[in-house]
């Protein structure tokens, strides 16, 4: 009996969720409804003054029992976690692991999400999930349009329940949010198009077809 080679092994799915003004009663709603023991890896990336002491920390806890963890330089990146990005701190993904970046001191603009979300697509391709939360501004609308040319999906908080709509909406008018959904329904949203794309087991780069034989099956 030949083995079967094209049995896909299971790949790890990086969640990106970029939030600003309004955004932790959205991210408490969010892990209120995400499984306990969740495959996936969620990486939280939110609008901090350097100089704030976060206690997101404490106040996720109350909502997920999924370990949670402040970000290190050069850390792995482990399914079924929670990570916290330092408030002095901008973060990319570099050779499969955490770099932490400090953030700009002068008056540069600084759009962390957009600059977590190129990373986080060009590391994970189709295997990722970029959500734009709660926020004023357009942060992460560049972001997500990384995130869809490397295959993977976009999900936005509904603007009407959004507390701050300014990102949600700059996020829906690049026309490529493939959910609009209210925030405790994007985790099952999650699940349903991730097992969907698994049990398809559709790769892209392996996907080929000879055009030849196509049009004589089709004629």
């Amino acid at each position: 009996m030949t083995s079967n080679n094209n049995v896909k092994k299971a790949v790890q799915v990086i969640v990106g969720l970029g939030a600003s003004a309004g955004g932790l009663q959205a991210l408490n709603d969010f892990f209120d409804n995400v499984p306990t023991a969740s495959l996936y890896s969620y990486i939280v990336v939110q609008h901090l003054s350097p100089d704030h002491k976060s206690l997101m920390a404490e106040l996720l806890r109350k909502n997920t029992k999924i370990p949670i963890e402040v970000i290190e330089d050069g850390g792995e990146i482990k399914s079924n976690c929670i990570y916290l990005i330092p408030p002095t701190n901008n973060l990319i993904i570099e050779d499969g692991l955490f770099k932490l970046l400090p953030k700009p001191k002068d008056k540069t603009l600084n759009l962390p999400i957009d600059l977590f979300f190129e990373s986080l697509a060009n590391h994970a391709k189709e295997h990722c999930a970029g959500i734009i939360l709660s926020g004023t501004g357009s942060d992460g609308s560049r972001g997500v349009r990384a995130i869809k040319e490397k295959g993977g999906v976009v999900m936005v908080q509904q603007p009407e329940q959004a507390k701050f709509d300014g990102m949600p909406r700059n996020a829906i008018k690049t026309s490529l949010a493939d959910y609009i959904v209210p925030v405790e329904r994007i985790s099952d949203e999650l699940s349903n198009y991730f097992e969907a794309q698994s049990s398809i087991g559709f790769d892209a780069e392996l996907f080929q077809y000879d055009e030849k034989l196509l049009k004589n099956i089709s004629t």
